[in-house]
């Protein structure tokens, strides 16, 4: 989403840098360029304005014109401001002393309300809690049908149905998730296609009666600033605590999430990144301010990384490098888990200073779309070729190729890079086994 205004101040940055010396002027210049980049990213000209001030008041002093890298200063002044801009330290949902905590969800129809749901379910079933989803929408049609769907396909049980009222509905979900001991609730409330004074009403009936402990608006990204409209009127009219986005992973300029916490006064608390149940994380301010200016995103790549590596297969992969017995069966498990992590292009932008997917090296432009094509041709092998690939010969060759769609060209690809691969793991093991015996050899070995 960030992309375009990525570049754009990363570029402005790169130019602060090369100066030996900052004056004035430079700062001027570089704040109006970043003023124009973040009006073209459908930043509220408000929002623009006020942020664009404060770092202007503080870069413009003789703290930072005098330091030895004035540039480096205004880098992390524009840093820190955005972290602000986004949120400060973010917005954690805290769980209610007496369970089960509600979590209401409002906003219109089309928005990703029901999915979100969904999606805010499975957050806490990994976090080892045991959620209650309310479908709460008996208006839209297949509304409560939906959410049955995707709470079947998660193992999250779904209470309601389309012929009650949505009160009925919520409190039968609370009474039912008191006597389980399941908690949270959340609550799939009713949308429109637009905002109207009934679904408003409603809205702030069930809040009343049902005092939850979270109220979250679903906004839509790629409706730009329209969705900043949406929580500036829905947090007068009913009352919000934060945002959840969907869609972050979309082509919008994301001018939305940058402004609404200062235009609406609320924070973003989750972010949707993908159609898939695992795709909603929480929205670290800090974190998206780096990746904009280009600084990466090291922690959410490790975490990415934790939740998708099994750690009994990594210790058995270590043990299969040590032994030299490592197959394309461990490679197809390898290829899988990169995969479930994301698209490689956004992964590589979570590495500082990388310059987003459309600065991928030529050698890896290709890469993203062959590992689906290695995992088919993998799939076509037999098990004995696939823990002996040197038997794989011509006509075995043909028989891959035709079996995973593929041409045998593809097939050669994938061999060569395997037995790269086994060579590298080679050179790594006698390395460690050098470094062992000149350890060994020395008068006072490291601890």
């Amino acid at each position: 989403m960030f992309d375009t205004l990525s570049a754009r101040l990363t570029a402005i940055f790169d130019r602060l840098r090369g100066y030996g010396r900052l004056t004035e002027e430079n700062i001027q210049e570089a704040l109006r360029e970043v003023r124009v980049a973040l009006l073209e990213a459908d930043v509220n000209f408000k929002v623009v304005k006020g942020f664009v001030e404060r770092v202007r008041d503080k870069a413009i002093g003789q703290d930072v014109l005098r330091s030895l890298t004035p540039g480096q200063q205004v880098v992390k002044i524009v840093h820190d401001e955005l972290v602000e801009l986004l949120g400060g330290s973010g917005h954690r949902l805290a769980m209610a002393p007496h369970p089960p905590t509600v979590i209401m969800l409002i906003g219109l129809q089309g928005s990703g309300k029901t999915t979100s749901a969904a999606k805010l379910g499975r957050h806490f079933q990994r976090q080892g809690q045991h959620p209650l989803l309310a479908a709460a929408d008996p208006y839209r049609p297949a509304a409560v049908e939906q959410l049955q769907t995707l709470g079947a396909q998660l193992g999250i049980p779904v209470a309601g149905s389309g012929k009650q009222r949505p009160l009925e509905i919520c409190r039968e979900a609370l009474s039912a998730a008191a006597d389980r001991g399941l908690s949270p609730v959340i609550l799939d409330t009713a949308g429109r296609l637009h905002i109207d004074e009934p679904m408003l009403e409603e809205l702030r009936v069930l809040k009343n009666e049902l005092r939850p402990h979270h109220v979250l608006l679903v906004v839509d990204a790629m409706t730009g600033q329209d969705a900043v409209t949406m929580a500036e009127r829905f947090n007068r009219a009913v009352g919000i605590d934060a945002v959840i986005m969907t869609k972050l992973d979309g082509d919008a300029r994301g001018g939305a999430a940058l402004s609404i916490r200062q235009a609406a006064g609320r924070p973003i608390a989750f972010v949707g990144t993908g159609e898939k149940p695992d795709a909603l994380e929480p929205f670290h301010p800090d974190r998206m301010a780096s990746r904009i200016l280009g600084m990466g995103d090291v922690l959410s790549l490790v975490e990415k990384a934790q939740a998708t590596v099994d750690e009994a297969k990594a210790e058995a992969l270590a043990k299969k490098i040590r032994e030299e017995s490592f197959t394309l069966e461990d490679f197809a498990d390898q290829l899988k888990q990169l995969r479930s992590m994301g698209p490689l292009g956004e992964l590589l932008e979570m590495i500082p200073f990388f310059k987003g997917a459309k600065g991928l090296p030529t050698e890896l432009r290709g890469e993203e779309a062959e590992l689906g094509r290695y995992e088919a041709i993998i799939g076509s092998m037999t098990p004995e070729e696939r823990r002996e690939p040197p038997i794989i010969n011509g006509s075995r060759r043909n028989r891959i190729a035709r079996g995973s769609g593929t041409s045998v060209q593809d097939v050669n690809r994938l061999l060569k890079q395997y037995a790269q691969l086994k060579k590298m793991m080679r050179g790594i093991r006698q390395m460690e086994g050098r470094a062992g015996k000149l350890r060994q050899a020395l008068p006072f070995p490291p601890p």
